[in-house]
């Protein structure tokens, strides 16, 4: 376990920056003290040479810079000496003052320059060279400067971090302080960020009440907001006022009059349901709305009956060979006849096939057809299955930003997109507000089909979509359950099955592609783990460990989760060696040839592939480090071909990705699949977990834990309880049920 760093506190001046990203107001920068010249690096904002600051933070050692000062916190103050203000103002830090200027200006008002340029900016003209225009224009973009800095500085007493301060100023400018004064429970909004908790210091030394509505109000989105990290898009009235009341402090009675008064004001939505009363941020309760409100339309939209489905069927038949299954034949069908549809089976029922009938079908009609998944693996393996490009949900709708920062997209109801069928794989993994933003994107016209599998494990993001427009039984549902002849032969399919219907799997077999080897005992499980991974697996199978084997586990956490699975592997596969260059992150250090992750959609980032550029990387995708170039502090990464550059900031964003969890491994498959069922970890010991798991695995899959561990994730039937109401808004607004085809009655 790693040791505790020391906090310690240390006092210097600027002597120049290094590195500054804008964004996240990360920088790196020398700093001379009384005793040394040191390395500082931490998200403290934008900082100038010269400059005076008292930090606290902890050494940490860098693999090439050697020893740094990681800073968590800063107290800046403008210089003092006339020797730091020439070199704070020959940095360039306020437009059209270089250096030669600066030396004239510190020559005429030596230590109270800085007074002069902020309070009294029309003395400059005494010097040469500077006009009264020019004494406006220093003076603009000195108050720019200085209010950045004051802000920071306030902010800092309260331990806001330098980035919010930063969007703090961009969006109110040098009104900041004073809107924050008023409110600082804005400095909560998503645009910012800041938690509920951190704002009520600030909220407190300003005089802000205990039952301030500016205060009820955001602790109530507070609540609310973490309820959606939890998977849920509301909560029941009870609840609410429960949670609400302990994070607030105040009465219940207090909560349901500042819950009513947040409902006039749309913040919050009270949604009465058959079962209950539930509470909505407003965002949830829109999307949810919208959803059943635009199915309802689409089922209701009758698309054109001029083509005949069933001699399409009949000729594609013909032509290629292929035998539909009835289950397949109405699924293509209702593809044609329906607004929307839900296409929706386990491994080897032939989604893959029915798929493929219905972009050829419609392909045949004329329709233009759109393929998309939620991440970008989902897309590549839609791609290879189809042999169609198919583009993630968020580069079909196009990225952008507006003007506060928030991601918005470019295609909606005002520029919808020219698609006649869009085809969504993967749907377990879409949540409410990607759902909702792809909908808004369509045209009435246009027809939907959703594939997935309800089995899985439900999206990262709040909803359980699939599963809850399927249980509805508003909407059109074709269940594929027939597992095909070829498909009956691989015990990864056959037990994948027997998972989904609370049978235990066979784990006695050894002669076929599903294997399990008993080992209880962690740290055993890990050398025989490792010991399959480097050398067992691809001596019998010629895997090559990086391309085709995947270790996946439930838990990042312990000796068997990711963390410490991924540093154990990449010792093993690819060690430290002699002049191998390296760079390090907080979590990993990362060697060329490593296999690695992308942790964060991040929709601007640039990528070249065989000269052509283009942008865009995003959760999940994998890649393997070609390059390290210490001299500028980057490493590259290839995905797919597509090569990304990493500055040192950026590598939070990456994880060695030897060992990925069951959610990261989602949306894809993998040659082989070595899964490991770690002990104690019985909040992730349930039955779409383990289906999740089993189910990533193309040709081979081995299973290290213990019968009572894989029978206890059987037998869990339970999946996460995620409260939505988006069943019975469809109810309400479809009153015609559906039947699903193919469903066991």
């Amino acid at each position: 376990m790693e040791q505790q760093k020391e906090v310690q506190a240390l006092r210097g001046t600027v002597d120049e920056v290094l590195f500054f990203n804008e964004d996240t107001g990360y920088i790196v920068l020398d700093l001379e003290t009384e005793d040394a010249m040191l390395t500082v690096v931490g998200e403290l904002g934008q900082i100038e040479p010269g400059e005076e600051l008292e930090l606290t933070g902890s050494f940490v050692s860098h693999p090439r810079f050697g020893q740094q000062f990681r800073a968590e916190s800063c107290v800046r103050a403008l210089p003092s000496t006339a020797v730091n203000i020439e070199r704070y103002l020959a940095s360039g830090v306020i437009p059209g003052i270089g250096r030669k200027l600066a030396e004239r200006i510190v020559a005429e008002f030596g230590e109270f320059t800085l007074q002069i340029i902020e309070n009294e900016p029309l003395k400059l003209s005494r010097i040469k060279g500077i006009t009264a225009q020019k004494c406006e224009e220093i003076a603009e973009a000195a108050q720019e400067i200085f209010g950045l800095r004051k802000l920071m500085a306030r902010l800092a007493a309260y331990d806001v971090p330098a980035s919010a301060a930063m969007q703090a100023y961009r969006r109110w400018g040098v009104a900041a302080w004073d809107v924050l004064h008023e409110n600082p429970y804005r400095l909560c909004l998503p645009q910012i960020g800041l938690p509920f908790p951190k704002a009520e210091k600030l909220a407190f030394d300003f005089g802000i009440g205990k039952n301030a509505p500016v205060r009820l109000f955001a602790g109530f989105r507070w609540v609310m907001e973490s309820a959606a990290l939890e998977g849920h898009t509301c909560l029941p009235a009870d609840q609410f006022r429960t949670l609400a009341a302990k994070v607030l402090g105040v009465s219940a009675e207090d909560i349901d009059a500042a819950r009513a008064a947040a409902e006039e004001d749309r913040i919050l939505y009270l949604y009465h349901a058959p079962e209950g009363d539930f509470v909505y941020l407003d965002c949830y309760y829109e999307a949810e709305d919208f959803i059943a409100s635009r199915i309802a339309a689409m089922l209701a939209f009758s698309p054109p009956d001029d083509f005949d489905c069933t001699a399409a069927i009949a000729r594609e038949e013909q032509e290629t060979g292929m035998t539909y299954a009835d289950l397949q034949k109405k699924a293509i069908a209702c593809a044609f006849s329906r607004g929307i549809m839900v296409l929706t089976g386990g491994p080897g029922t032939g989604k893959t096939t029915t798929l493929n009938g219905v972009i050829h079908l419609c392909l045949r009609a004329g329709s233009t057809v759109l393929l998309a998944a939620p991440t970008g693996r989902a897309a590549k393996r839609m791609t290879e299955l189809t042999g169609r490009e198919a583009r993630t949900i968020h580069r079909l709708l196009g990225t952008d930003y507006d003007d506060s920062g928030q991601l918005i997209f470019q295609h909606n109801e005002t520029n919808p997109l020219k698609a006649d069928v869009v085809i969504v794989d993967e749907v377990s993994m879409v949540d409410t507000l990607l759902f909702e933003a792809l909908l808004r994107a369509l045209r009435l016209s246009c027809r939907v089909v959703l594939v997935g599998d309800e089995d899985q494990l439900p999206s990262v993001g709040a909803g359980h979509l699939l599963h809850t427009l399927i249980a509805s039984g508003r909407l059109p549902v074709v269940r594929l359950t027939e597992i095909f002849r070829q498909a009956q032969e691989s015990c990864i399919i056959r037990n994948a099955h027997s998972i989904v219907s609370g049978k235990m799997p066979d784990l006695t077999r050894k002669d076929s592609d599903f294997f399990f080897f008993d080992r209880r005992n962690a740290d055993e499980a890990a050398v025989f783990l490792r010991d399959l991974y480097a050398s067992r697996l691809p001596n019998a199978y010629h895997y090559s460990p990086v391309n085709d084997i995947q270790v996946i586990s439930p838990t990042r956490k312990g000796i068997l989760g990711t963390i410490s699975l991924n540093r154990m592997l990449q010792e093993a596969v690819n060690p430290a060696q002699y002049g191998k260059m390296i760079l390090k992150s907080l979590l990993y250090t990362f060697r060329a040839g490593d296999k690695v992750m992308q942790t964060r959609n991040q929709y601007e980032m640039e990528w070249v592939k065989e000269g052509e550029r283009g942008a865009g990387i995003f959760n999940g995708d994998m890649g393997t480090v070609t390059e390290i170039d210490k001299r500028t502090n980057q490493l590259k990464v290839d995905f797919d071909g597509k090569v990304v550059t990493y500055k040192a900031d950026q590598l939070d964003q990456l994880e060695l990705a030897y060992a990925v969890t069951v959610h990261k491994s989602q949306g894809s498959e993998f040659e082989a699949v070595i899964l490991v069922l770690p002990e104690g970890t019985d909040r992730l010991s349930y039955r779409s977990l383990l289906y999740t798991a089993v189910t990533r695995a193309k040709k081979l899959l081995i299973v290290i834990g213990s019968p009572r561990k894989v029978a206890e994730m059987v037998s869990n039937q339970q999946k996460t309880l995620r409260y939505s109401c988006l069943d019975a808004m469809l109810r309400e607004m479809i009153a015609k049920p559906h039947l699903t085809e193919g469903q066991e009655i």
